[in-house]
């Protein structure tokens, strides 16, 4: 949003994206403000007990102005998409950094999130690491790079083809996995109707169901996945079809997620 200064290296840091969230735990950081993910009680699944005592903040769409200042951050961080209506206020609290995107390439952002907190080092170690493992994937891997890789999400009442806009699609494209004709599209994703099933076939397919209380969206997966339509698909006779954790693979959407969603590749992928 311009230019922030930053002196020292901040302690007190209030988060505003889950990105965000599972940056600051990569880098050492633990926030004393954190917003809610999408799903857990607060937290995801794979962080909470990092975050075990860290103040909830609102959620992404709606941080909690008073939560914040009451916990006199020297740092907030957050998004421009999110919460730009807020910049002003949160800057009146403390020093604030905002990312401008919630992208695919969530290097960018990971990278800004670094500087911010004085870790620019230690960011660039981590991510390559993370390319070195890549590399480590690419290697064992082989022909099995040239397998066209599907991906599905049942969300309540929707069904989405995602595309290589989205985290999960940034990430097989930077591994090097080819995409299905029809999902090599520099977007985000549909939403579809049963009619366009045949649009996700492939080589493998992955799938993420992001649930509400009421487990609407596995209502949808039930119904989808026992279709015929879903059952007469090559991918799906032949067994390569995967659930996966819609939190690692969409919603989380960083350097965590990133090495997790590897580890579900290498069993998949690199299985004997």
């Amino acid at each position: 949003m311009g230019e922030t200064k930053i002196t020292g290296n901040p302690s007190k840091v209030v988060i505003l994206t889950n990105e965000g969230t599972e940056a600051l735990l990569a880098l050492g950081v633990k926030p004393v403000g954190a917003v809610k993910s999408w799903t857990g009680s607060p937290f995801y699944e794979h962080l909470k007990k990092d975050l075990d005592g860290v103040q909830v903040v609102g959620d992404e769409n709606q941080p909690n102005l008073e939560a914040i200042a009451a916990l006199k951050p020297d740092l907030i961080i957050g998004n421009k998409l999110r919460q730009e209506k807020v910049y002003a206020q949160l800057s009146a609290i403390a020093p604030t950094v905002f990312s401008e995107k919630i992208n695919a390439d969530w290097q960018k952002n990971f990278k800004l999130y670094a500087e911010a907190l004085n870790k620019k080092a230690e960011g660039d170690q981590l991510l390559g690491k993370l390319d070195q493992r890549i590399a480590d994937f690419k290697a064992k891997a082989g022909d099995s790079l040239n397998r066209q890789i599907s991906l599905v999400r049942f969300i309540p009442g929707k069904t989405r083809i995602y595309y290589k806009d989205t985290f999960a699609g940034f990430m097989l494209q930077k591994i090097g996995f080819q995409r299905p004709k029809v999902q090599d599209q520099d977007k985000f994703a549909d939403e579809v109707n049963k009619e366009r099933i045949p649009d996700m076939e492939g080589d493998m397919l992955f799938y993420y169901t992001y649930d509400n209380d009421k487990k609407e969206a596995s209502q949808v997966e039930q119904e989808w996945t026992k279709d015929p339509l879903w059952n007469n698909l090559n991918v799906v006779k032949k067994g390569q079809v995967y659930k996966v954790n819609d939190d690692i693979w969409n919603s989380s959407g960083s350097i965590i997620s990133a090495n997790l969603m590897l580890d579900d590749l290498e069993k998949y992928v690199l299985k004997k």
